[in-house]
């Protein structure tokens, strides 16, 4: 008998954590090993049992679920990582594979997809949409240079996260709420994204914000 696969499974929305699980479990060969709502949960089910793969939000709280897959990947390297969020995979597919995912897919996605993605990375390939895939060489060979207009490609993860949000419309609070922060924490990334983008006050972050969201669901 084949030994099984194991999994662990990072989110912290409990009915689809619970939904992602019994999926996972559908397939005979496929064990969940551990559950995790948070980054910190994570790490404490990584002390008794180390999965093959794991599935990780982007969204979690108290640490970016792309800074918990550096940590994994530094502390765990032979560990496969597949993304699995509800953000859009235009903006974090690229940095979610150069943090070490092997994989990103949507959370609206069908079953069949996610089977897929997980039998793709546990077959030693990278999984993203075909769409995504064709957004990557299109890239790769159109890379800007680095003395050109400043790009979001200069914020890190969180930064991006609140640059998204302010794109959405929604106010520093509310951000904070969604985000799990402080307004203050919230006020001080707007402060450095600003400065990244060559940005001078609200309203024209808030602008560019609402123009690049826009521009990307295009």
């Amino acid at each position: 008998m084949a030994k099984p696969v194991t999994f662990l499974v990072v989110d912290d929305h409990p009915v689809f954590r619970q939904g992602l699980v019994a999926l996972i479990r559908s397939t005979d060969r496929y064990q969940v090993c551990g559950e995790a709502g948070s980054a910190a949960e994570a790490q404490e089910a990584l002390q008794s049992s180390v999965p093959d793969i794991a599935l990780v939000d982007i969204s979690l709280v108290g640490q970016n679920g792309l800074d918990l897959v550096r940590t994994l990947k530094a502390s765990h390297p032979s560990m496969l990582i597949l993304i699995i969020s509800m953000h859009d995979e235009v903006v974090y597919a690229e940095r979610a594979l150069k943090a070490g995912a092997r994989g990103y897919v949507m959370k609206q996605e069908a079953a069949s997809v996610m089977l897929d993605a997980i039998q793709t990375v546990l077959s030693g390939k990278i999984y993203v949409s075909a769409a995504m895939r064709d957004r990557l060489l299109e890239t790769m060979f159109n890379r800007r240079e680095e003395n050109e207009a400043p790009s979001v490609e200069r914020l890190s993860d969180r930064e991006l996260e609140v640059l998204e949000r302010i794109g959405q419309g929604y106010g520093a609070a509310e951000i904070a709420k969604m985000l799990n922060l402080s307004v203050k924490t919230v006020n001080a990334y707007r402060d450095h994204i600003k400065e990244k983008l060559q940005v001078d006050g609200a309203g024209d972050l808030r602008r560019f914000a609402v123009k690049w969201v826009q521009s990307r669901d295009t």
